[in-house]
C-alpha cells in the first residue's frame, strides 16, 4: 500500500487509544512540547474539542478519503457536530482561497506547503514547522499558571481547566507514578483518560481481564492493591460502595499493606462519611497521605474527562493531583476536611436519584391518562427543567434502552446513604425516603444492574 505522506495544515481521522476515530487538522506542537521518545507521530488538533494530542502516524487517515468510512462507523451527536465543524472550517477555507485570488506575489507565485518533518527527540526548534496562518495550540505552561482558581467565602477552592472542557490536549502530565485500582463504569473512562494525557499509570481490577485493554494502551499491571499502592506515589481507587472500599483498604494484599510514609491514597468511591473517617485515619496512621475524591457524572461523563470532582482532606494531596483532575474532569472542587466531599457527593445523588424517579413517574402518568409520552418529554424539554440529562433518560425510556450509563443499584445505595446521613444529622429526607422505596422495588424487579432510568418499571409492573 502507497504510503501517505501528511503534512501541518492536512485534515486527518485521528484514532487515539479506544476511542473512535475523530477529524482533525495536523498542526504544529508548542516549541516546548517534545514528540513522545522513538516514536512516528503528528501533533493533531481535534475538531469540536479543545482537544490536541501526538498520534501515531498508523492511526492517521487522510480526511477526504475516508469521510463515508467514518460516518458509517460513527453516529454520535458529538461525532456528527465534529464533522460539521470540519465542513464549515473547509467552506470558510474555500471562501478565503477565492477572496484571495489574484492577490498572490508580484510573479504570481504560491508558496506550497512545506511536508511536515517528523521530529527527533533532539529537535529543539519546532517553530520553522509552525503553519503561519494556525493558531498556535494552547501553552504547555504549568498547571498553576493556567487554573481558574475561585475561593469562596466557605473556603472551598474550585480548579478548573481555562476551557469549559477539560479534554486537555494541553495539560502536562504529573511525573508521580499513578496507580488505579477499579475498573468499572466511571473507572475505567478515568484510567484512559490519564493514559491519554500522558500519564504513567498501574492498573488493578478484581476481575483481572478488565485490565488487558487498558495494558494494551499503555498501563502498567499491578497483581495486588498492596502492590500498586507499593509502586505508585498516588493511588486512586474507585468501587461499588463502602463495603468494597474497606476491603480494598484493609483486606489481604490491600493498599494499606503497600502504604509508607509519603505515599498518596485517594479514594474516589461514593462512599458514607464514616467510611471515610475510618479510611483515612488508617492510611495516615501508617504515614499516608489521603484525600477524597468522588466525581459526580456518569460512564459517558467519564468516557469525555467531563466529570465533576469533590475533593477533601490533604490539601497538598489534591495538588499533586491537578493533572489527573484535569485529564479525567471539567472542574474540582476542595471541600476541606475528610468526609465533607462524601455528605456533598450524596446529597447531588440524593437529588438526581429523586429527580430521576419523578420524571418516571411523569412519564407513566402521562401513559395512563391517554397523554402522549413524546409529547410530554417535548414539552418539558422547551421548560426552565430542559437539560441534557432528562432528554437522554427519558429518550433512553421511550426507545427501551436501558444500557447502564450509571447503574440502579448504585442510585439506590446512595440514596439509602443520604438517608442515614439525614438520620444522622436529624434533618428530614421525606422525598429522598419516597424514591428510594420506588428504587427498591426496580431492584426487585431485577433492574440492579441497568441504568438508574429503568426505575421506570417500577411504576409500570
Amino acid at each position: 500500500m502507497a504510503t501517505v505522506h501528511l503534512r501541518i495544515g492536512d485534515l486527518v481521522w485521528g484514532k487515539l487509544g479506544r476511542y473512535p476515530p475523530w477529524p482533525g487538522k495536523i498542526v504544529s506542537p508548542p516549541k516546548d512540547l517534545k514528540k513522545p521518545r522513538g516514536k512516528k507521530c503528528h501533533f493533531v488538533k481535534f475538531f469540536g474539542t479543545e482537544d490536541h494530542a501526538w498520534i501515531k502516524v498508523e492511526q492517521l487517515k487522510p480526511y477526504h478519503a475516508h469521510k463515508e468510512e467514518m460516518i458509517k462507523i460513527n453516529k454520535g451527536k458529538r461525532f456528527q457536530q465534529a464533522v460539521d465543524a470540519v465542513e464549515d472550517f473547509l467552506k470558510k477555507s474555500k471562501g478565503k482561497e477565492q477572496n484571495s485570488e489574484g492577490k498572490g506575489d508580484s510573479k504570481g507565485k504560491k508558496t506550497p506547503n512545506k511536508p511536515l518533518k517528523i521530529l527527533d527527540e533532539d529537535d529543539e526548534d519546532l517553530s520553522a514547522l509552525r503553519d503561519p496562518s494556525e493558531k498556535p495550540a494552547p501553552s504547555m505552561e504549568p498547571i498553576s499558571k493556567r487554573l481558574k482558581i475561585i475561593e469562596e467565602d466557605t473556603a472551598s477552592t474550585s480548579i478548573q481547566a481555562a476551557d469549559s472542557t477539560a479534554i486537555n490536549g494541553s495539560i502536562t502530565p504529573t511525573d508521580k507514578r499513578i496507580g488505579f485500582l477499579g475498573l468499572g463504569l466511571m473507572g475505567s473512562g478515568i484510567v484512559s483518560n490519564l493514559l491519554k494525557m500522558g500519564h504513567v499509570v498501574t492498573v488493578w481490577n478484581r476481575t483481572a481481564e478488565k485490565c488487558d485493554l487498558f495494558i494494551q494502551e499503555g498501563a502498567r499491571l499491578g497483581r495486588t492493591p498492596a502492590e500498586v499502592a507499593s509502586m505508585c506515589d498516588i493511588t486512586f481507587s474507585c468501587v461499588s460502595d463502602p463495603k468494597a472500599a474497606r476491603d480494598l483498604v484493609l483486606g489481604p494484599s490491600g493498599v494499606l499493606q503497600g502504604i509508607r510514609p509519603g505515599k498518596c491514597y485517594v479514594e474516589m468511591s461514593t462512599v458514607d462519611p464514616e467510611t471515610i473517617t475510618e479510611l483515612s485515619q488508617v492510611i495516615t496512621s501508617r504515614g499516608g497521605r489521603f484525600l477524597e475524591a468522588p466525581v459526580a457524572g456518569s460512564q459517558q461523563l467519564s468516557n469525555d474527562g467531563m466529570l465533576v470532582i469533590l475533593a477533601a482532606g490533604d490539601r497538598t494531596v489534591y495538588a499533586d493531583c491537578s493533572s489527573c483532575f484535569q485529564a479525567m474532569g471539567k472542574t474540582s472542587f476542595f471541600l476541606g476536611e475528610a468526609g465533607n466531599a462524601a455528605r456533598m457527593m450524596l446529597i447531588l445523588n440524593m437529588v438526581q436519584g429523586s429527580f430521576m424517579a419523578t420524571i418516571a413517574e411523569g412519564l407513566t402518568l402521562a401513559q395512563a391518562t391517554g397523554q402522549s409520552q413524546q409529547t410530554f418529554l417535548d414539552i418539558l424539554c422547551q421548560g426552565q427543567m430542559a437539560s441534557t440529562f432528562v432528554d437522554q433518560k427519558c429518550q433512553n425510556i421511550l426507545q427501551g434502552n436501558f444500557k447502564p450509563d450509571y447503574y440502579l443499584k448504585h442510585i439506590q445505595k446512595d440514596l439509602r446513604l443520604a438517608i442515614s446521613m439525614g438520620d444522622t444529622a436529624n434533618h428530614p429526607t421525606p422525598m429522598a425516603a419516597a424514591a428510594n422505596e420506588v428504587y427498591k422495588r426496580a431492584k426487585a424487579l431485577d433492574q440492579s444492574d441497568n441504568d438508574i432510568s429503568a426505575v421506570y418499571r417500577a411504576y409500570i409492573h
